[in-house]
């Protein structure tokens, strides 16, 4: 295999850009990640609140002269709760340039699931920076323009970096399917 080395990283607000530079045969892998930073405070609060849930419950079941037998049930629907709260948070989305072949898309979320998108070098017409405004805010996307495709494909469909992580990641993509950074 090849040599792994991590060329260079980003931290801004919540997010942590890093750039990895896989050398080796046959060509150079570009594998660029946009890092989601949480904070053990907003876990803290989390299960802060859910024991405050369960105290309460219990002291409102008790306190009416209710069954034991239903503090199970709101356990249970606290554990779902939690379960399916971390399961849509995403830990990274990475990018993983292979020159001669394509753009592979992966998107790593909380509970360990991984999805994987890859694009053919030969379908990418132009990786593109958008500027999107909506009345409330404004973000940058990377997308691509496919080949046959009515839609853009965004590349981090979850995270919303800041351009200043998304420029050397599009200059990349430029560099590898041959197009001008116009």
């Amino acid at each position: 295999m090849g040599e792994s080395s991590a060329a260079n990283s980003i931290e801004s607000g919540r997010y942590k850009y890093v750039h990895d530079i896989h050398k080796g045969p046959p060509e150079a892998i570009d594998v660029h990640h946009i890092l989601l930073l949480r904070s053990s405070r907003k876990k803290f609060i989390l299960c802060f609140f859910a024991l405050l849930l369960f105290l309460t419950s219990t002291f409102f079941f008790l306190r009416q002269g209710l069954s034991v037998t239903v503090l199970p049930g709101s356990l249970l629907v606290i554990a779902i709760f939690i379960t399916l709260l971390s399961r849509k948070l995403v830990k990274k989305e990475s990018v993983i340039i292979f020159p001669a072949f394509g753009v592979q898309l992966e998107t790593q979320y909380g509970s360990g699931r991984t999805i994987r998108r890859f694009v053919p070098i030969s379908k990418i017409l132009k990786p593109v920076l958008n500027e999107c405004v909506t009345p409330v805010t404004c973000y940058w996307s990377l997308a691509l323009i496919i080949r046959g495709e009515e839609q853009l494909m965004l590349v981090f469909k979850e995270l919303y970096p800041p351009v200043k992580m998304l420029v050397p990641i599009w200059k990349a993509l430029c560099a590898a399917i041959d197009v001008g950074e116009s």
